[in-house]
């Protein structure tokens, strides 16, 4: 199992909600990692939260997929180390 995964699985063990910014940050290396750069059309501005995910993931544009699932591990980490 690769890092990624691992970090996949270990993110579901935290016993607090990360704040919306960590939540965001996960999202948008997530979808790097596994996508590539943001496609599709940018969400309305009535719907706040996926405009919100879709901006935080288009930020990354150009991003490698390895960066993107090395900066995921890295925010589970820390995630997880707070939670200690």
């Amino acid at each position: 199992m690769s890092a990624f995964e691992q970090a996949q699985k270990d993110v579901k063990t935290l016993t607090q909600r990360p704040d919306n910014n960590a939540m965001l940050a996960l999202y948008a290396h997530f979808k790097q990692a596994t996508v590539g750069d943001a496609q599709g059309d940018r969400p309305g501005m009535f719907d706040l939260v996926g405009r919100a995910k879709y901006d935080a993931w288009a930020a990354l544009k150009g991003m490698s997929c390895a960066d993107a699932e090395l900066a995921y591990v890295k925010k589970v980490e820390s995630l997880l180390a707070a939670e200690k």
